[in-house]
Order: structure tokens, then sequence, then C-alpha cells
């Protein structure tokens, strides 16, 4: 794991196989803003630098708008943001943000490789809270049903104040954003670290 994280620094432009080809050179400012930003926070620029928005920069600021507020606008804790940006990356199964969200929570340590594997059990897993367990299973309902049962609401209540649900709701609604950026473009995984088997 550590190698991994190590060399994630060194990657070039991504040469996957998009459907859209990433471009490798874009005069405008905002395109330089959003690789710089990507370089400081994963070490790599990433698709969607050269494929999203080398060809649409006027979205750069309302995505870095979005993916900021995500990691520092929020009260809910930095465990908790990890677990929730993987876990909606894999029950939408969205290959490149698993790979970018599962490898940015070790980076910072805020989830552990035993974590990451453990998520597909997290019903049974010792490994998370019943808190935890409340706010994955609201997250797995509604990115499966596009809503939460009664149920599954009342035990996200029990843990959360109404701040925190809507947060988590919003958290979840950006981590679709993202879903919806990768998979129909084609961004599949780039190797930031091992993903589990599918």
């Amino acid at each position: 794991m550590n190698a991994r994280i190590e060399t994630a620094s060194t990657l070039a432009i991504p040469t996957g196989a998009s459907r859209l080809k990433a471009l490798t050179w874009s005069w405008n400012p905002l395109v330089w803003w959003a690789a710089l930003s990507y370089r400081l926070a994963i070490g790599s620029t990433g698709s969607p630098v050269w494929v999203i928005f080398v060809r649409a920069p006027r979205v750069i600021i309302a995505h870095l708008v979005l993916v900021a507020t995500s990691e520092f606008g929020l009260s809910l804790d930095k465990r908790l943001r990890s677990l929730l940006r993987v876990f909606s990356s894999r029950v939408n199964n969205c290959l490149y943000c698993d790979d970018l969200e599962s490898y940015v929570a070790l980076k910072h340590r805020t989830l552990t490789r035993e974590d990451l594997d453990a998520l597909p059990t997290y019903r049974d897993s010792q490994r998370f809270s019943e808190r935890e367990r409340a706010a994955l299973r609201y997250v797995e309902a509604i990115n499966t049903s596009r809503t939460a049962d009664d149920e599954t609401f009342a035990a996200l209540r029990r843990h959360y104040s109404e701040r925190e649900i809507v947060e988590i709701t919003w958290l979840n609604a950006v981590g679709n954003y993202l879903n919806l950026q990768a998979k129909p473009l084609g961004l599949t995984a780039e190797g930031y670290c091992a993903l589990p088997q599918r």
C-alpha cells in the first residue's frame, strides 16, 4: 500500500480507455488551476482534468467549490466522510471514484485497508460502529432506490442530528455528481490503490 501511495505522484496524463481522448494542453488558466488542485490533493492531475475540464473549463469553479465544501464545509467527521464517499462509489460501481476516494482515505489515514475490505459486509462487520452502519445503510438505500424507507431513516435519526442528515444526503449527492461524470465518459480506475474484486 505505501509503495503505491508513494508512486501516485509520478502518474502522468492518463491513457485509459475513456470514451473521449485525453487532451494534453489548454491555454485556459482555469484548466491549469484544476490541474494544480488535483496535483496538490492526489499527486496527479487525473482524468477529469484532461477529459472533462479541458473541454468545459467553465464548470471547474463549480466543481472545485462542491469538492472543497464536501471536504472542509461539513460538520461530519473525516472518517465518516471517507466511508460514505468510498461506499457510494462502490454502490454506484464507479471504478474511477472508488479508486480515487480509497486512495485519498488511505493517504490521509481516515480509513485503513481493513476498513475498505470490510465495506461489502458492513452490516455485520465490527469494524464499523452502529452509527456508521446507519449512515452506510442510508447511503446504500438512496443510491439503489433513490429514497430510504421509514425504518432506514429512523435508524439514521437515532444517531444523527437533522443537520448531519442533510450533510450526509448532500455528500452523497456530490458523490453521485462525480460518479455520473466518470461512468458515462468511461473514466476507470487509474491504479491509485488496489481495489476489491467486483
